[in-house]
């Protein structure tokens, strides 16, 4: 269900036209071992129990179980924007549910106007390509489009008349209502929770690159550029957080000096003193994560002016110019030149083999395909590859554990929705821990949803979802095989001028004595998000085959010069040098 988030590897041979070493050498092992549970995993787990149990409950109460397949398309948006500040995650999710609903309403439509598999597979596979870009190009995150692709897919082939689609829409919009409340719950209690998470994280961060900063002669091996990135990327997030939280309040002006401190450890590493040290960092983050009150550091010199700042920036977001800014942003990302577009082909011609090919050999739910090739893809083929592993796993022990469920289910419909809102439980505990552990728990219970219409012939559905699964799997990753993704060196390309013009931009403001400390901070803050996105691409690229050359030497050398630019700043608004003790606000 969720999903953990991708992290593009870095292979070392990327010469044309091989795979690269990561691609050709892959270990599965790398790919199914687990890692630690996300500190965040109950809450998606627990928000789509909740969300799911009262319509089922309800639809159990008046004996219509056979309407669930439309409650749970709502109940679903539950499992999104669990890391968001509330006030974007309310518009996150409502953004969310319009979409389930559109994509419910395209699939309802097509089934009610044609029977023709052909048709309906073509229509499946074109919806997961569009549920797949706009997934990227939003970075809606974890579960992403795969969500969206079960429910349309899905809603295709279950027979549908056009008088009742009204109906069956409004229950979907209608559980979708009940899951942004639920999703939005917590706020009651702790409002500032999120963002507490998003700077504990980003403390934590700067904690470990303080503690292993690299040597200081910048000629010598260095061992700690993977913990500058890290920690570069934890407090880019967290001051995205902290400007889409809404309007200051005590509670976030903590947020936001603590964020300063772990900005100043990472940005200008060095012997691990006062407020920079490791301990005392982690301090922070425990208290700061913790359920008490947010530990008030005392303001590292230059806080007042980067505070102000911070409040600048936030009012510009919020401006008209603002929005229109973050529109444009997202029709470049959306745009013909966008790196997304071979990832949508792939999304498009994988899922459409996939279900061409199960309807070839005669299966009956060719919608267990679509999905499995829909679910593959990711920012690279590296990834694709390793996802391609885990969903197979997954899938198939899954079915293993449907066999064995389904006697218990069929005691009684109370049995049958238990069993669902167990496997759905399951699913986010389990998946952030290894992609296909979570699958393990999803496979029985999309085939349980198929019991709520009436019983189906275990070996039927099993042998079903078995195939679906292997074919599904081998010509989804032939897709991506297939169609390369030439424009990730182009992304490379684009991510090293934006550097280039913001570590210009930074290094202007350093050197003027009359630059407003404002205009530094912005400066600075638009640096370290030109770092984040270059890291992220050459990640991207580097996982990618058939393609140019990446400019490794550049990127590494471009990713230097950030890095001392950045510490150049830190004498204007270092931490303080004394060790400070930690109140309570």
């Amino acid at each position: 269900m969720s999903d953990t988030p991708a992290r593009p590897g870095r292979p070392s041979v990327r010469k044309l036209p091989q795979l690269p070493s990561a691609v050709r050498g892959l270990a599965p092992a790398s790919a199914l071992r687990l890692s630690r549970p996300s500190d965040t995993w109950f809450k998606p787990a627990l928000s789509v129990v909740v969300a799911s149990a009262v319509p089922h409950l309800t639809l159990l109460a008046v004996g219509r179980l056979d309407l669930i397949v439309y409650t749970m398309a709502g109940s679903l948006c539950a499992l999104y924007g669990h890391g968001l500040p509330y006030a974007r995650r309310a518009r996150a999710v409502a953004g969310v549910v319009l979409g389930m609903a559109a994509g419910l309403a395209v699939s309802l439509v097509t089934a009610s106007l044609t029977g023709s598999t052909a048709v309906l597979i073509a229509v499946g596979a074109l919806l997961a390509a569009v549920q797949k870009v706009l997934c990227d190009a939003t970075r809606i995150g974890p579960p992403g489009h795969v969500i969206f692709t079960f429910v349309s897919s899905a809603a295709l082939f279950a027979p549908q008349r056009l008088g009742q689609i009204p109906g069956h829409l409004a229950l979907t919009l209608g559980a979708g209502a009940f899951a942004w409340l639920v999703a939005l719950a917590p706020a009651l209690v702790r409002r500032e929770g999120p963002e507490r998470r998003a700077v504990a994280r980003a403390l934590e961060a700067a904690a470990v690159c303080a503690a292993d900063p690299g040597p200081r002669n910048r000629d010598a091996a260095d061992p700690g550029p993977r913990h500058r990135n890290a920690a570069a990327a934890a407090v880019h997030a967290a001051w995205q957080c902290l400007l889409a939280s809404g309007r200051p309040t005590p509670v976030r002006r903590s947020l936001e000096r603590l964020v300063v401190h772990a900005e100043a450890a990472f940005v200008a590493p060095g012997p691990a003193t006062g407020a920079a040290h490791p301990e005392r960092l982690r301090a922070w983050a425990a208290m700061t994560r913790g359920r008490g009150p947010v530990p008030t550091p005392p303001p590292a010199p230059g806080t007042t002016d980067e505070l102000y700042g911070i409040d600048a920036e936030r009012a510009v977001l919020r401006a008209r110019e603002g929005r229109r800014a973050a529109r444009r942003a997202l029709l470049r990302r959306l745009g013909p030149g966008s790196p997304l577009l071979p990832v949508a082909v792939r999304t498009l011609i994988g899922c459409a083999l996939a279900g061409y090919l199960c309807a070839a050999l005669g299966v009956g739910r060719p919608y267990w395909a679509i999905v499995t090739a829909a679910s593959l893809y990711q920012a690279n083929i590296t990834l694709s590859w390793n996802r391609t592993l885990q969903r197979t796993l997954g899938n198939l022990l899954g079915v293993l554990v449907f066999a064995a469920v389904l006697p218990v289910s069929r005691i009684s419909p109370l049995a049958l929705v238990c069993c669902c809102l167990f496997f759905g439980f399951a699913a986010e505990a389990l998946i952030t821990r290894n992609y296909w552990l979570g699958s393990v728990a999803v496979t029985p219970m999309a085939l349980l949803v198929l019991e709520f219409g009436g019983a189906h012939p275990a070996g039927e559905l099993i042998g079903d979802r078995v195939l679906d699964t292997v074919l599904g799997a081998a010509t989804g990753f032939l897709a991506a095989a297939l169609v390369t993704n030439r424009r990730a060196t182009g992304r490379v390309e684009q991510a090293l001028d934006a550097t280039d013009r913001a570590r210009a931009a930074a290094e202007r403001t350093v050197a003027d004595p009359a630059a407003a400390p404002t205009e530094r901070d912005r400066t600075r803050r638009a640096l370290t998000a030109s770092l984040v996105e270059l890291r992220e691409a050459g990640d991207t690229a580097a996982g990618e085959w058939w393609q140019r050359a990446l400019p490794e030497q550049r990127l590494l050398a471009a990713e230097r010069a950030g890095h001392r630019t950045l510490a150049a700043t830190a004498p204007r608004r270092g931490p303080a040098a004394h060790a400070p003790s930690i109140g309570a606000e």
